[in-house]
């Protein structure tokens, strides 16, 4: 008798600061012809705390395993989120922030040398306040938007992300993480090489403490719509070590 064959997992894609689920679209479509399924929720980009229980819940509201995909501060949040998420199989991080315990965004960019992020940013005051909400949000100015965030896709493209963009809270940034996710499910990093946001060395130390697969992509810190291809091959090679049916050698690529 044949073994009954594995429930092909859910991919769950969360996004960073400054962008929106839609910047996952050329990854979803390549996941959509892959056979897979996917689900890229709305990261409220409220608070570590905050966002991680949005996507708990999110996660936990699926009846499959599930391979979690987090960019930028969205693997901070899916970092904090998986912990005690059994149906989560593996993590798969770009261009992220895999958090330790106690650990918050801006130690880890206060350990490394800054990068053009730095001064290109300005708080704004929230139009309106709520009740134990935050009071600033952090944007990237339009007119640093292209260079520092997306300087590998064409300038039309970039300047329409620069409008469209999704301010994080200041207090996102000083959150501190609860045991990583990391050090109990297996984990694969896709490095951004050419980032100007997070560092690329912040982002290689990352992954090596979390032992992850590692796959080095030459691209800017928009590199899901730069390089969809190589960031769903990290995706699919997650997917299928937690299914039985890989065939890598879990070391990593270079694209």
């Amino acid at each position: 008798m044949h073994e009954p064959a594995p429930t092909p997992p859910t991919v769950v894609l969360v996004h960073g600061a400054f962008t929106d689920a839609s910047s996952w679209a050329k990854v979803i479509v390549l996941l959509h012809a892959a056979g897979l399924t996917v689900r890229a929720p709305a990261n409220p980009l409220r608070g570590l705390a905050q966002d991680a229980a949005y996507i708990r819940s999110v996660v936990r509201d699926i009846d499959v395993p599930v391979v979690l995909v987090g960019h930028g501060y969205g693997g901070a949040v899916i970092t904090h989120a998986a912990t005690d998420a059994d149906n989560v199989m593996a993590l798969c991080y770009v261009a992220a922030f895999g958090l330790d315990a106690r650990e918050c965004v801006l130690d880890i960019t206060s350990r490394f040398p800054p990068m053009p992020l730095a001064d290109a940013t300005f708080t704004a005051a929230l139009p309106a306040r709520f009740p134990d909400g935050p009071d600033s949000e952090l944007y990237i100015s339009r007119e640093r938007f292209p260079q520092v965030f997306a300087a590998d896709l064409p300038p039309r493209v970039s300047n329409v992300l620069s409008v469209a963009q999704r301010p994080i809270a200041r207090s996102a940034l000083t959150g501190r993480s609860g045991p990583p996710a990391w050090a109990s499910k297996p984990s694969w990093y896709a490095i951004a090489t050419a980032d100007q946001v997070l560092n690329p060395t912040a982002q290689h130390f990352m992954a090596q403490r979390m032992a992850a697969a590692e796959y080095l992509l030459d691209g800017s810190h928009a590199v899901v719509l730069s390089q969809p291809g190589a960031v769903v091959a990290m995706i699919r090679e997650a997917a299928e070590h937690g299914t039985g049916r890989s065939h890598g050698d879990g070391l990593g690529r270079t694209f």
